[in-house]
């Protein structure tokens, strides 16, 4: 029962690193929001810019670039019409960059609660034989119990730096979903501003 914990245990912490190695890597500022882009549409304020801005788009496929690709392709949609159809690319992509997070938060809750199952079944074990051959040898009582706390040891350092990337990685998609929507917001007031749009 102990070594089944141990391997659980093992392969949480093997999953919680590649997630957050995964995650570190696909919310990288320029993977979501290439400053190219961005700086593309600062100096976009016409309907004519929109090529060069669109060109970028392809060029730098990212979540920003198919947020405003999608927004440029419906600029003879009403305002209102294009602005709904954005919100809702916008949700689909703030989706596509929260994969994976939901995994570290399930290690935080079962991390700390395997290494607890395996401190119990330790408990058992090591009382179990104290039962049998009674309280001779304290030395070998205190080292059966040591043994058995690292199960509780191993599950809250496996939680602890899944809570914290987590948490971080939580934080920099809204972060990064902010970015995106003001810049989105500023291209669409830009190319809508004549009132006949």
């Amino acid at each position: 029962m102990e070594n089944a914990v141990y391997v659980l245990l093992g392969l949480t912490s093997v999953v919680c690193v590649a997630v957050i190695l995964w995650r570190g890597w696909m919310l990288r500022w320029s993977t979501v929001v290439p400053p190219e882009i961005a700086d593309a549409l600062a100096g976009c304020h016409t309907r004519e810019d929109v090529k060069a801005v669109r060109s970028l788009c392809a060029k730098h496929p990212s979540p920003l670039g198919r947020l405003i690709g999608l927004a440029a392709d419906r600029l003879d949609w009403p305002k209102a019409d294009n602005m709904d159809s954005l919100e809702t690319a916008a949700r689909h992509e703030v989706v596509h960059l929260e994969r994976g997070l939901v995994v570290l938060e399930v290690i935080v809750g079962i991390a700390p609660l395997l290494g607890l199952v395996g401190t119990i079944a330790g408990m058992m074990t090591v009382f179990g034989d104290l039962g049998q051959t009674g309280l001779n040898d304290a030395a070998k009582l205190a080292e059966g119990i040591a043994l058995i706390l690292r199960a509780t040891l191993a599950g809250l350092l496996i939680a602890i730096p899944s809570l914290i990337f987590w948490s971080y990685f939580s934080k920099k998609v809204e972060v990064l979903a902010v970015e995106m929507e003001t810049l989105c917001d500023d291209f669409i007031r830009r190319q809508y501003r004549d009132p006949k749009a």
